[in-house]
């Protein structure tokens, strides 16, 4: 089996309503805005889904992204809905906090310290003081379609340790210390709809030529082959798109340049905010 050198990066959503998912990110779950960025076309990889025109994208999370999992929250301009699938079930985080905050924001907590996020997004915390040695994010889980099959993949093919398994759940990763993928078989077919979201990670450029060749010859589905995407002021990076059995779209970025890429830019905070003003988003 071949195996990557691989790190977690973060979780891609598409938000219809800017304001009201920051005040959810920033006041319940209290992470913080790493960096925002207004592009005035769509990304050669999609990283904004299939539209083409204006939008935005949003980096939060409880630390920078060198060392912690983080959310991605792209803006369609114009786009005030997505019809969501089930593919996507959920974030864990350990915040007892976020508990504490959502109660002081009036934000409504379901059954099992469920926080929903705007778009239907689902957050489950665990009831525990917010670890200040690691990063609060635990996992992401989503659906498979079936186990042993999305196992064949990800383990597999792409290399993901499997930390731990059930009969119906498997948690794969590529390092102990870091946010995990957890697989979780559903009796009924992956639906992404709309909605639909991306999982990323990094690995060195020099591993993704064989990653690109590896996934050739199994003959895997390939989205967005290896390509180097600009960004005017700030570190070029090259990414290969992924799907796996069910779709998932997987996102391999060179971790040398994203490193560089992801530095945070508080300041930037500050355009996020004039801007959901300016668009009343």
């Amino acid at each position: 089996m071949t195996t990557f050198a691989g790190r977690a990066l973060h979780y891609v959503f598409k938000v219809p309503d800017r304001k009201t998912t920051m005040d959810f990110y920033r006041k319940v779950l209290g992470m913080k805005v790493l960096r925002h960025e207004e592009f005035k076309e769509g990304c050669e990889a999609q990283c904004n889904g299939a539209y083409d025109g204006r939008w935005s994208k949003t980096m939060v999370g409880y630390g920078p992204e060198d060392n912690h999992f983080v959310v991605e929250l792209t803006y369609n301009y114009g786009v005030k809905s997505y019809d969501r699938g089930n593919d996507f079930l959920g974030i864990t985080i350990q915040s007892a906090e976020a508990l504490q905050r959502a109660k002081a924001e009036a934000w409504p907590i379901l059954e099992g310290n469920v926080l929903e996020a705007p778009g239907g997004y689902k957050f489950h915390v665990v009831n525990q003081p917010q670890p200040t040695n690691r990063d609060p994010v635990l996992k992401v889980t989503l659906a498979s379609s079936s186990l042993t099959k999305s196992l064949n993949y990800w383990n597999g093919i792409l290399g993901l340790t499997i930390f731990d398994k059930t009969d119906k759940t498997a948690v794969v990763g590529f390092k102990e210390n870091e946010a995990k993928l957890e697989l979780k078989e559903i009796t009924e077919p992956v639906d992404r709809r709309q909605a639909y979201g991306r999982i990323a990670f990094s690995i060195p450029h020099s591993e993704q030529e064989n990653l690109a060749k590896l996934i050739e010859e199994r003959k895997q589905t390939v989205l967005t082959p290896l390509i180097t995407l600009p960004t005017p002021g700030k570190a070029d990076v090259r990414v290969i798109i992924l799907a796996d059995p069910d779709g998932h779209e997987i996102c391999f970025v060179d971790d040398e340049p994203f490193r560089e890429l992801s530095q945070p830019d508080y300041e930037s905070e500050r355009v996020l905010d004039m801007q959901i003003k300016k668009d009343r988003s």
